[in-house]
Protein backbone atom coordinates (compact mmCIF):
# COMPACT_ATOMS: atom_id res chain seq x y z
CA UNK A 1 0.00 0.00 0.00
CA UNK A 2 1.53 3.46 -0.95
CA UNK A 3 1.03 5.74 2.27
CA UNK A 4 1.76 9.57 2.19
CA UNK A 5 2.31 10.53 5.68
CA UNK A 6 1.31 13.82 7.10
CA UNK A 7 3.64 16.11 8.69
CA UNK A 8 2.92 15.31 12.51
CA UNK A 9 3.54 11.82 11.73
CA UNK A 10 6.48 12.29 10.01
CA UNK A 11 7.72 14.37 12.50
CA UNK A 12 7.21 11.47 15.25
CA UNK A 13 8.72 9.19 13.53
CA UNK A 14 11.83 11.38 12.91
CA UNK A 15 11.53 11.76 17.04
CA UNK A 16 11.23 8.07 17.44
CA UNK A 17 8.19 9.01 18.99
CA UNK A 18 5.53 7.63 16.98
CA UNK A 19 2.25 6.52 18.55
CA UNK A 20 1.38 2.63 18.46
CA UNK A 21 -1.35 3.05 16.18
CA UNK A 22 0.35 4.27 13.35
CA UNK A 23 2.98 1.39 13.85
CA UNK A 24 1.59 -1.22 12.20
CA UNK A 25 1.42 1.39 9.45
CA UNK A 26 4.61 2.67 9.25
CA UNK A 27 6.72 -0.64 10.06
CA UNK A 28 4.70 -2.79 7.49
CA UNK A 29 7.31 -3.49 4.99
CA UNK A 30 4.86 -4.31 2.21
CA UNK A 31 4.06 -0.11 2.90
CA UNK A 32 5.38 2.18 0.70
CA UNK A 33 6.18 5.24 2.71
CA UNK A 34 5.94 8.86 0.95
CA UNK A 35 6.25 12.61 2.76
CA UNK A 36 5.44 15.48 0.82
CA UNK A 37 7.63 18.30 -0.10
CA UNK A 38 4.68 20.09 1.49
CA UNK A 39 5.59 18.85 4.65
CA UNK A 40 9.20 19.90 4.52
CA UNK A 41 7.73 23.47 3.54
CA UNK A 42 5.81 23.37 6.90
CA UNK A 43 8.55 22.34 8.90
CA UNK A 44 11.16 24.70 7.59
CA UNK A 45 8.28 27.77 8.22
CA UNK A 46 7.41 26.36 11.78
CA UNK A 47 11.26 25.38 12.82
CA UNK A 48 11.99 29.45 12.03
CA UNK A 49 9.09 30.63 14.00
CA UNK A 50 10.69 28.71 16.89
CA UNK A 51 7.10 26.60 17.50
CA UNK A 52 8.08 23.92 19.71
CA UNK A 53 6.55 20.85 18.32
CA UNK A 54 8.89 21.67 15.23
CA UNK A 55 12.12 21.01 16.58
CA UNK A 56 13.82 19.32 14.24
CA UNK A 57 16.12 21.02 11.31
CA UNK A 58 14.06 20.78 8.00
CA UNK A 59 17.21 19.77 6.02
CA UNK A 60 18.35 17.03 8.33
CA UNK A 61 14.52 15.87 8.28
CA UNK A 62 14.66 15.58 4.74
CA UNK A 63 18.07 14.07 4.48
CA UNK A 64 17.27 11.52 7.20
CA UNK A 65 13.49 10.58 5.63
CA UNK A 66 15.31 9.61 2.33
CA UNK A 67 18.09 7.92 3.95
CA UNK A 68 15.58 5.90 5.68
CA UNK A 69 13.82 4.66 2.38
CA UNK A 70 10.53 7.25 2.58
CA UNK A 71 10.15 9.17 -0.87
CA UNK A 72 9.75 11.98 -1.77
CA UNK A 73 6.98 13.83 -3.59
CA UNK A 74 6.86 16.87 -5.17
CA UNK A 75 4.05 19.19 -5.44
CA UNK A 76 2.98 19.49 -9.21
CA UNK A 77 0.20 21.13 -10.95
CA UNK A 78 -2.74 18.17 -10.70
CA UNK A 79 -1.85 18.43 -6.99
CA UNK A 80 -2.99 21.66 -6.85
CA UNK A 81 -6.04 21.96 -9.23
CA UNK A 82 -7.12 18.81 -7.12
CA UNK A 83 -7.82 21.12 -3.87
CA UNK A 84 -10.38 22.87 -5.71
CA UNK A 85 -12.45 20.15 -6.21
CA UNK A 86 -12.26 19.43 -1.75
CA UNK A 87 -15.05 20.97 0.33
CA UNK A 88 -13.93 23.45 2.58
CA UNK A 89 -13.60 21.36 5.77
CA UNK A 90 -9.80 22.27 7.02
CA UNK A 91 -8.91 25.35 6.38
CA UNK A 92 -4.63 24.42 6.83
CA UNK A 93 -3.43 25.03 3.37
CA UNK A 94 -1.08 22.12 4.32
CA UNK A 95 -3.24 19.69 5.06
CA UNK A 96 -5.43 20.17 2.32
CA UNK A 97 -2.11 19.84 0.27
CA UNK A 98 -1.63 16.07 1.29
CA UNK A 99 -5.02 15.18 0.48
CA UNK A 100 -4.70 16.59 -2.78
CA UNK A 101 -1.46 14.29 -3.42
CA UNK A 102 -3.33 11.45 -1.82
CA UNK A 103 -5.74 11.65 -4.24
CA UNK A 104 -3.91 12.62 -7.17
CA UNK A 105 -1.06 9.66 -6.63
CA UNK A 106 -3.74 7.15 -5.65
CA UNK A 107 -1.98 6.67 -1.96
CA UNK A 108 -3.57 6.75 1.45
CA UNK A 109 -3.06 10.23 4.08
CA UNK A 110 -1.93 8.62 6.83
CA UNK A 111 -3.04 11.43 9.70
CA UNK A 112 -3.31 11.79 12.91
CA UNK A 113 -5.16 14.87 12.81
CA UNK A 114 -9.71 14.73 13.24
CA UNK A 115 -10.75 17.19 10.94
CA UNK A 116 -8.57 16.04 8.13
CA UNK A 117 -10.04 12.53 8.64
CA UNK A 118 -13.05 14.02 8.16
CA UNK A 119 -12.68 14.63 4.55
CA UNK A 120 -13.91 11.82 2.03
CA UNK A 121 -11.57 10.38 0.21
CA UNK A 122 -8.44 8.00 0.58
CA UNK A 123 -7.68 8.98 4.63
CA UNK A 124 -6.30 6.31 7.36
CA UNK A 125 -6.54 8.02 10.92
CA UNK A 126 -5.22 5.58 13.73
Amino acid sequence: MKLLLDTHILLWCAENNLPAKFSQYVLDAQNTLYFSHASIWEVSIKYNLGRMDFKINPRELYDGLLSGGYKALPIHLNHIFEISKLPNIHKDPFDRILLSQAISENCFLLTADKILASYPGPIISA
